[in-house]
């Protein structure tokens, strides 16, 4: 089974369980920075992934990963989509951490942020395939709906709302430093895609 389908299926399963039959479990999973610092639940920068606010937020993240996660695995590998992924997790929550940290009412769930990571992974070795959004019927090549859906997220941050557009930042960095990091040859693959090598 591949890694992908693997990530889908645990979301699914702990999401809705969490959500419609044991609650308990969606309070223990959810990531608070004030409980994190003071009771060491570090634990929760990777639970929080796995549990989501509702059915349309865990539609919506799967559904980015189910298009994306596959082409990304067949590139980079098992190890490096799953490994990808989690420290996704775990870099997207830090600055949720940082900043809430005093914050006793301030929660946060969602795989967003390694979701993210995929997402940006894939237009770094893809810069220039199209990405199809609902309502415009042309692609827009991916790293041009990388770099709007980054200014928007900084702009949207400054805002106050239920998003965290902070952990799509993180994870949107994320998804690029990994594979220039850890994946060899992925800066020569981007520069030859535009004729650069």
């Amino acid at each position: 089974m591949s890694v992908t389908l693997s990530l889908i299926i645990a979301n699914v399963v702990v999401s809705l369980t969490a959500l419609y039959v044991f609650p308990q479990l969606f309070e223990k999973f959810l990531l608070m920075p004030y409980r994190v610092v003071r009771e060491n639940t570090w634990y929760e920068l990777v639970s929080s992934g796995f549990v989501h606010a509702g059915f349309g937020h865990l539609f919506l993240n799967m559904f980015v990963l189910f298009f994306f996660g596959p082409v990304l695995e067949q590139s980079i590998g098992q190890l490096h989509l799953l490994l990808l992924y989690f420290s996704g997790l775990i870099v997207s929550s830090l600055p949720s951490v940082y900043q809430h940290k005093d914050n006793p009412d301030f929660a946060t769930v969602g795989a967003s942020g390694a979701v993210e990571a995929v997402l940006f992974g894939f237009i770094l070795l893809f810069p220039l395939e199209p990405i199809y959004i609902m309502f415009i019927p042309i692609g827009i090549p991916s790293i041009i709906f990388g770099v709007f859906f980054l200014a928007y997220s900084i702009y949207a941050s400054k805002g106050k709302g239920r998003v965290n557009h902070e952990a799509h930042i993180a994870g949107a960095v994320w998804g690029f430093l990994y594979l220039i990091l850890f994946v060899p040859n992925t800066i020569d693959h981007f520069l030859t895609v535009f004729g650069l090598l």
